[in-house]
């Protein structure tokens, strides 16, 4: 499957919340939900009963849609976390927080997740001193996140920086925005993930 090259939109009003996929225009009254919170389609208006199955499945493409995996690589992580000790919704989370282009978005060195993954294939990060350019890439308790030298005079980095600065850090991160760098304290515990989804029904759907 081929990554989704629509509009970002559509996906929230399908899942019928925000995603915040395009950084700063979810927070106005611009978001495509403030305006017409229903789904998309001919039909999205429409009365609908959900199946235990449809549940299942409209949890799963929440989580992929918020962080912008794609099936095979949701597919994996979910293998991932199966084989590590603890409970498979949460190991599942951990993982995807993990991401390096999630990382990045998380300290407000980017609007969006997907203007992460942009950026960190751009080369403008990163990891331990180490140019990373893989967004999937992830990272470790103690695992340092800095913009790079040159990029650190970079004009978009500047404004991204300068306008994402006051979104709040996850406890599990620590930044220094002065110093344009990032720490990994630890990996995050289920209360440290704010997003709404629930994972319990994603080891179900897989569980099938």
């Amino acid at each position: 499957m081929a990554r989704y090259t629509g509009a970002v939109c559509r996906q929230c009003r399908r899942e019928g919340q925000k995603l915040f996929l395009k950084g700063e225009r979810c927070y106005t009254d611009k978001c495509a939900i403030a305006r017409r919170a229903y789904a998309p389609g001919q039909h999205g208006q429409g009365r609908k009963k959900t199946s235990e199955y449809g549940l299942q499945l409209r949890a799963k493409q929440k989580a992929r849609r918020f962080y912008g995996v794609l099936e095979s690589q949701f597919a994996k992580y979910f293998d991932m976390a199966e084989r590590k000790p603890g409970m498979t919704g949460e190991n599942l989370l951990r993982i995807l927080e993990s991401r390096m282009d999630n990382v990045v978005y998380r300290v407000g060195f980017a609007a969006s997740r997907k203007e992460a993954r942009q950026l960190v294939r751009h080369g403008h990060y990163t990891v331990n001193g180490k140019k990373m350019d893989i967004p999937s890439y992830l990272l470790k308790a103690g695992d340092v996140i800095a913009v790079a030298g040159k990029s650190k005079n970079s004009d978009k980095i500047k404004a991204v920086v300068e306008t994402n600065g006051a979104r709040p850090v996850p406890k599990w991160l620590d930044v220094d925005k002065d110093k344009l760098e990032a720490r990994v304290i630890q990996l995050p515990n289920r209360e440290d993930i704010d997003l709404d989804v629930e994972e319990h029904l994603i080891v179900e759907l897989y569980s099938k």
